[in-house]
């Protein structure tokens, strides 16, 4: 635990790659709340878009963490915060009007069940 999941417009081309991937994760663990070999993070495009219901060229990136519940909500805003200039700075708009969102969920402790084998 952590999981990272960026959803993105295909529109935002090859901005989204496993560099961007690993300095998000880089990115949490400077937020000092975990263990690097802990964060999971993957990236999925989507193709078939609509962003409003101008023409224009736009684009989204979705970020959802998902994370074991306890933590207060001023850390998990600070957390959401060091997320999203993480993803600003990454990712270039490609000449679309790109709009970045972070979200966190969390996950119930006592619901949650994790393997590690080597």
């Amino acid at each position: 635990m952590p999981h990272l999941t960026l959803e993105y417009s295909d529109n935002l081309g090859t901005a989204i790659s496993p560099a961007v991937l690993r300095g998000l994760n880089h990115a949490l663990v400077a937020t000092g709340h975990f263990d690097e070999a802990d964060i999971k993070t993957r990236a999925l495009a989507f193709n078939c878009v609509a962003i409003g219901t101008d023409d224009a060229p736009r684009a989204f990136l979705a970020a959802t963490l998902s994370l074991l519940s306890g933590r207060s909500l001023q850390v998990r805003q600070e957390i959401a915060q060091a997320l999203l200039a993480a993803l600003e700075a990454a990712v270039p708009a490609n000449g679309n009007a790109l709009q970045t969102s972070v979200q966190l969920v969390e996950i119930e402790r006592d619901s949650y069940a994790k393997s590690h084998r080597a």
